[in-house]
């Protein structure tokens, strides 16, 4: 879509994410709901996924295996037609992999990219769709470290600024300054009601100690979105990764759905960057854009 057909008075949400699947587990319920109501809803994804572990066995075969990416792109088409996305944006790097692998040592991947030059092109795309919030991966990651998910929070944060800079990337198009920047954060209160549930249910948890010795982020979240009745958007997506997800899995699908429906209700986000006011804690991701924008 070209500059001049976006709307006005159109609220515009992005979100940048490291693989196909991510945009399934983190923040998809809020998507869903914001597209629902009109906004204009557009995913970066960094790479293609190209390294990924085949996690379903039904999933890995010889056929598979040799056409992984284009398995995974198709995996993303159904997955964000699920969750409402408008346009899906590949940002053109290549899957990282895990330290020390071959992958994370090819210079075609996102962890061996340019910053300046991935930058260049995150801003080149907030300038082309001009949104009011941008989403994308936190400061503290100590609980998955992954290269690429690192690489997303540092193109992230610069692209940020950089992009309502007019002296900035001047051959991306012209400067806009998105307002909000949050964080995606999985709270420590999901893991514990998942697990309470789990064990009111007489059923076996996915979730054993080491899952509460990790680092809670909890006292960080600024923004808690309400997506009551959208539960099956983030699990009918993540089924569409039928090579990431296991249908079996219980971390993902322990819970019967009708339990997992309103567990925990929400998704929960830190606010790390605004440039308007907005007072914390908010339950909206346009808390005090949404008079700037609709009137």
């Amino acid at each position: 879509m070209a500059v001049s057909d976006l709307p006005d008075n159109q609220l515009r949400l992005l979100t940048v994410h490291a693989h196909p699947d991510d945009e399934s587990s983190k923040g998809a319920a809020t998507v869903h709901r914001y597209h629902e109501a009109g906004a204009r809803c557009v995913l970066v994804c960094c790479t293609g996924g190209e390294a990924g572990d085949i996690l379903n066995p039904a999933m890995d075969t010889p056929e598979v295996r040799a056409d992984l990416h284009g398995v995974r792109m198709r995996e993303l088409d159904a997955a964000t037609r699920v969750i409402g996305y408008d346009e899906v944006v590949m940002l053109g790097y290549r899957d990282s992999g895990m330290p020390d692998t071959p992958e994370n040592k090819d210079p075609r991947s996102f962890a061996s990219a340019d910053l300046d030059e991935a930058v260049g092109r995150l801003v080149a795309v907030i300038r082309r769709e001009r949104p009011h919030v941008i989403v994308t991966y936190p400061d503290d990651q100590e609980g998955y470290p992954h290269p690429d998910h690192l690489r997303v929070h540092d193109v992230t944060m610069p692209a940020f600024d950089a992009a309502g800079d007019p002296e900035r990337y001047p051959d991306t198009g012209d400067a806009w300054q998105p307002l909000k920047l949050y964080y995606s954060a999985w709270a420590r209160a999901r893991i514990l009601a998942m697990h309470e549930r789990f064990v009111a249910l007489g059923l076996e948890s996915p979730f054993d100690e080491k899952w509460f010795e990790r680092p809670s982020q909890d006292h960080r979240i600024t923004t808690r979105v309400d997506v009551t009745g959208l539960d099956h958007v983030r699990r009918e997506a993540l089924m569409a990764h039928a090579t990431q997800v296991d249908p079996n899995s219980p971390f993902w699908f322990g819970l019967p759905p009708e339990a997992a429906a309103d567990v925990y209700p929400y998704e929960d986000f830190i606010l790390a960057r605004s440039l308007v006011d907005a007072p914390t804690p908010e339950d909206d991701l346009f808390a005090g854009i949404r008079e700037l924008v609709i009137g």
